[in-house]
């Protein structure tokens, strides 16, 4: 399991409620959050491989920025 996290803009319940749908479908995907509270917004995940884009591809076409924070 890997665990990778991004820099995001979802910084409301709102953004949370319009990620999810597209997060909950990724299959890779065990885990997710995000930590309102951080400056930086970040989207913690934990993957059951190492398909990092697909996260990616997927808050982007949610309509959020998202940048991999290494």
């Amino acid at each position: 399991m890997t665990t990778v996290k991004y820099k995001t803009n979802i910084h409301c319940g709102s953004c949370i409620k319009s990620v999810t749908p597209v997060l909950n479908d990724l299959d890779n995907l065990d885990f997710w959050k995000v930590d309102l509270e951080h400056d930086d917004k970040i989207l913690e995940v934990k993957l059951d491989d190492e398909d990092k884009d697909s996260v990616i591809k997927a808050v982007k076409s949610a309509g959020f920025e998202i940048e991999e924070i290494q």
